[in-house]
């Protein structure tokens, strides 16, 4: 048996059936995975490049479902503000001045952020998001790529963006040899009216293509809502047939029974966004009661202007223990289910989990190998309590997407850190200077 890529020695998480392998082997051909199994029952496989993983933990790449990428650049600027004060008085002002060239360079921090701290793909809803797109295609990674509509009280811009975001997703899916794949992504319903709303989902459906929307995501807004149109934003959009399966709808925080019932019913998926929550101080999405219902939940880090940080392990401590903590429950979230919420729940969320998601042969080979030979990931009793309570994204030993190894013995092999690092710092300062 051949193959381009062989991993040997390592603890295998598959987030299958299978679950943990000793001992074990992964074969990788181009961009699948063509053998996943013990060692001493493995066939005779060749490969061009051996990758001795004594010591450390493979497990699927992570995958966060909603991020603004290029916001890498406003990491810091606009600290402990309300929501209101943080969007209109910094972020969008700033916002404003971003030229293409700006998203390019934030978008590339970003991608070695996620390198760095093992997210393999990501979900992004951004302006500019065709050099968002190069930046994934330069940097190796996979994404569900969304440019986004918004109006704001003023139709003409609506139509405006609304015709980027379509002519966006039709150049751009399937971009980057099929990384690459593209939503529509309206902004949220107090920021588009119910006919682009419904514009929008015609075009989705005509198209083929999935919606990502901020939803239920601030109680000052929803009320707003409720006192404009009395229904809620989920009741809204279900009365112009908006809900479907190929919508990923993030945050969902302030949702009553009724309204989490509707998602499931339309089997809407959604983004949980802990930390930003957390520190926009917006509330706790109630996890556990989505889930019970059946409603598919990924893990996402939002833009790290609101986040600081794009480490999926840090999110998944955090989502874990903001819900036992929320529901006053320590087996609430246990560390197994987490980790799905990062890897085959996540892919499940972007409609990809037959590509990704777990380590199974005929997958693509989004792998990444954790390093365990540290204090504190020692003692190793349970696995997935030392990834998901233990673990930092700088334990990330070696990053595989799409059979490519981006990152071997923590050195980026896509992109030149130093220059990629410089470049924003100096677009963020000059920006932050005008």
């Amino acid at each position: 048996m051949e193959a381009n890529i062989l991993i040997s020695n390592c603890t295998i998480i598959s987030m299958t059936a299978k679950g943990i392998i000793e001992n074990g082997v992964i074969a990788i051909k181009n961009d699948e995975i063509t053998y996943v199994g013990k060692q001493t029952t493995a066939p005779k496989i060749t490969a061009e490049k051996l990758l001795d993983a004594q010591g450390k933990v493979a497990i699927p790449g992570l995958i966060n479902c909603h991020t603004h990428l290029a916001m890498t650049l406003f990491r810091g600027i606009a600290e402990d503000q309300p929501l209101r004060t943080w969007l209109t008085d910094t972020i969008w002002p700033l916002e404003a001045k971003l030229q293409p060239k700006d998203v390019y360079s934030g978008a590339l921090l970003g991608c070695l952020e996620m390198i760095k701290t093992g997210t393999t793909t990501l979900a992004d809803m951004y302006y500019h998001e065709d050099q968002v797109a190069q930046a994934v295609e330069k940097a190796g990674l996979r994404a569900v790529l969304t440019q986004g509509t918004i109006e704001i009280g003023d139709p003409r811009i609506g139509e405006k963006t609304l015709k980027n975001s379509i002519s966006f997703a039709t150049k751009y899916h399937g971009y980057a040899d099929g990384r690459v794949t593209t939503r529509l992504g309206p902004h949220a319903v107090y920021t588009c009216s119910q006919e682009l709303l419904a514009k929008v989902r015609e075009t989705a459906s005509k198209l083929n293509l999935g919606i990502q929307i901020h939803l239920a995501e601030s109680k000052e807004m929803m009320k707003q809502i409720r006192k404009e149109h009395n229904l809620g934003e989920v009741e809204l959009l279900k009365k112009i047939g908006f809900l479907g399966s190929d919508v990923l709808a993030a945050h969902c925080i302030h949702l009553i029974k009724k309204e989490m019932k509707l998602l499931a019913m339309h089997n809407v998926k959604v983004a949980h966004n802990p930390v930003a929550n957390m520190k926009l101080a917006q509330g706790t999405a109630k996890i556990k009661d989505l889930r019970d219902l059946g409603i598919v939940v990924g893990l996402g880090t939002d833009g790290p202007a609101s986040n600081n940080t794009l480490d999926m392990f840090e999110t998944m401590k955090v989502a874990a223990l903001l819900q036992k903590l929320h529901y006053q429950d320590p087996t609430v979230l246990p560390a197994y289910t987490v980790l799905k919420m990062a890897t085959i729940e996540a892919a499940k969320a972007l409609g990809i989990e037959n590509s990704i998601g777990s380590i199974e042969i005929g997958k693509k080979a989004d792998i990444l190998l954790i390093d365990f030979k540290t204090p504190h990931l020692t003692p190793l009793h349970n696995v997935y309590a030392n990834i998901v309570y233990s673990a930092h994204g700088s334990d990330v030993h070696t990053v595989i997407a799409n059979g490519k190894i981006l990152m071997e013995n923590r050195e980026v092999e896509t992109l030149n850190e130093n220059e990629v690092i410089h470049k924003a710092q100096t677009t963020a300062f000059r920006l932050a200077a005008n």
